[in-house]
């Protein structure tokens, strides 16, 4: 084993314009991968206009033949699905769908295989945005970036970034897959951002104080992992550091965080242990924006049987 470099994964010819994340089930022989965007577009901070006008966002998922590597269709979102990022196949290696959560207008697709063996998407999801004045944004999206699924495939999850919570789905039934926790994000109500019209909440959320440290969570939940038993999700707050610091520019001078969420796997439910926190902007060299989570002998988003 080493890590040089042998070449690309796909044929040659067959890269796509953009890409991110992906996600392959063995048994049907396919994998499924997302596009993000331009990279020069992305170091620079964040621009809607740039998805709509200019082309630089994604909004494709492209199938791939597992064994071959060769492309062989490509699902077009539509501008609900801008900016598909992370995607996730049910963990049953027999199941031939799995969900993909879009960031853009905070909506969630469900992708499956059809009766005639091709691959088909539909829109399961969509967090309503909110209006808001002290942004640079009049209309808010939820901004989801990351979800995962439970190992039992009965809890989907997904995060926030800008809104700032954290939300759980019971997906049992597949296509109409609510609890969630604030964890911080641009609406709490001791910031500059006023909510002026919202169809989900009654008021803005207060601010999140872990007591372990006495941590007030000034930034939001971004990256999720949770552990095989489903009863501990982690959460950190860094995306990307040119959107950090556009968005929470807090979190380039104090580092990030890894928050843990309690979870109800009985019934459903979201609690935030007030007596967890880990520190990145304590680190030697610091302050570090900790992104990705793994468990050293498996998790939820790496886990794959054959």
């Amino acid at each position: 084993l080493t890590f040089e470099l042998v070449g690309n994964w796909e044929l040659p010819g067959e890269a796509r314009p953009f890409g991110y994340d992906f996600w392959y089930q063995p048994r049907h022989n396919v994998m499924i991968s997302t596009e993000w965007g331009a990279p020069k577009r992305l170091a620079n901070g964040f621009n809607p206009w740039f998805t709509f006008f200019a082309g630089h966002y994604g909004q494709c998922l492209h199938v791939w033949d597992w064994n071959t590597h060769k492309h062989i269709q490509t699902l077009d979102l539509g501008e609900e699905g801008a900016i598909p990022l992370e995607i996730r196949f049910l963990h049953d290696p027999a199941a031939a769908e799995g969900y993909v959560g879009c960031a853009l207008q905070g909506t969630v697709f469900r992708f499956y295989k059809t009766q005639k063996g091709d691959w088909a998407a539909e829109r399961v999801i969509k967090v309503p945005v909110k209006k808001v004045e002290g942004h640079v944004y009049l209309f808010l999206s939820g901004l989801i970036t990351d979800i995962l699924i439970s190992l039992d495939d009965r809890f989907l999850y997904f995060s926030n970034w800008l809104h700032g919570d954290v939300r759980q789905y019971d997906i049992t039934d597949r296509r109409n897959p609510i609890w969630w926790v604030f964890l911080g994000g641009s609406i709490q109500n001791d910031g500059p951002v006023k909510v002026l019209e919202d169809s989900e909440l009654d008021s803005q959320p207060s601010p999140r104080i872990v007591k372990v440290h006495k941590c007030l969570v000034v930034r939001s939940p971004q990256m999720l992992q949770l552990s095989l038993d489903g009863k501990r999700l982690y959460v950190t707050t860094s995306l990307y550091s040119a959107w950090d610091k556009q968005f929470y520019p807090e979190l380039i001078k104090y580092g990030s965080v890894m928050m843990q969420i309690d979870v109800d796997t009985v019934k459903g439910g979201l609690r935030l242990n007030e007596n967890f926190l880990v520190d990145f902007g304590a680190e030697p060299e610091g302050p570090a924006l900790a992104h990705e989570v793994r468990y050293p002998g498996g998790d939820c988003t790496s886990d794959i049987w054959l």
